[in-house]
């Protein structure tokens, strides 16, 4: 995948790595359109090589994969369960489907 970016004032057309964060005018091509790319005419078109150094991944993101394993393996809070026919104060449960209660109120 590449990241197609217009330099409009240069007429150049920017065919680089993926970019890391969205850009309103820049567009992420797969790698068969990024092949057969072409610009307007006049228009030049630099294909930057991506540094062989950053493909691997870096230290943040082994820590924040690190960060999301932990999170994910976190036990989730147990909640107590709700006696039934409690409505609060102000009315009764009358019915139950799945998570959802009817509740029935007194007239007043």
């Amino acid at each position: 995948m590449n990241t197609l970016t217009y330099v409009y004032a240069d007429q150049t057309a920017v065919l680089g790595p993926l970019a890391t964060f969205a850009e309103p005018h820049a567009y992420d091509l797969c790698v068969a359109h990024s092949e057969r790319l072409s610009a307007p005419r006049g228009w030049e078109v630099l294909r930057l090589a991506p540094d062989p150094d950053a493909a691997g991944p870096s230290s943040d993101d082994l820590l924040a994969l690190a960060d999301a394993v932990r999170e994910a393996a976190r036990p989730l809070p147990v909640a107590e369960p709700v006696p039934t026919g409690y409505a609060g104060e102000s009315g009764r449960e009358v019915g139950r489907r799945g998570h959802l209660r009817v509740l029935r109120y007194p007239d007043e």
